[in-house]
Order: C-alpha cells, then structure tokens, then sequence
C-alpha cells in the first residue's frame, strides 16, 4: 500500500487535530453564577454557546476597534437625572404617546 490516508488514518487524524488546535486560544475567566446562567439561557434561545458568543464578541471588538457598545462615566448632570429616575422621582407617566406628545 502507498502512504495514503486510507493505510495510515491515525496520523492524518492526529494532523487534523493538531492543526484545529493550534488555530484556536483558551480564555479562562470568572463571572456571577447568576449571570453566567441568565446569559446561557439567552444564547441557547439564540442557537449559540458561549464559546461562539465570545468569539462573536472579540471579532465585533475587533472590526469596531473597540468594545461593540458605548462604555462612558455619565457627567453630573446625567448620573443625578439617572438615579432620580431609578428612585421615581420627576418622573412623567402617560396613558398614550398622543397624551405625551400634547404636554410638549
């Protein structure tokens, strides 16, 4: 027999391997249980793992160069406005959007 795949499956095998893991890195990180388990469900709605979340999340940091939202410290202004709206204060309800639009 000639050194083909057919007479030797268990190199080419071991290649395979080898070369799927040299392509790829290990991250090892620590979150909430909490968190972890909430995020877990949403992506198996999702149809992905938290492997390809990850790496979704590192290729849009990638071509964005940056996270893929906004991450910003609100100024005085905006913090004080968001903690009187967390605790109810100032805070206008309406029964419509036409009933919100007439106030202005």
């Amino acid at each position: 027999m000639g050194n083909t795949i057919q007479s030797h499956p268990l190199p080419f095998v071991l290649h395979l391997c080898y070369t799927a893991v040299m392509k790829t890195a290990t991250i090892h990180t620590r979150i909430e249980p909490e968190i972890k388990n909430q995020a877990e469900q949403i992506l198996s709605r999702l149809g992905l793992t938290h492997t390809e979340a990850i790496g979704i999340f590192y290729r849009q940091i990638c071509l964005g160069n940056g996270l893929p939202f906004p991450v910003e410290i609100p100024n005085k202004c905006t913090a004080e406005t968001l903690a009187k709206s967390s605790r109810g204060e100032e805070v206008k309800t309406f029964a419509s959007l036409e009933e919100m639009f007439e106030t202005w």
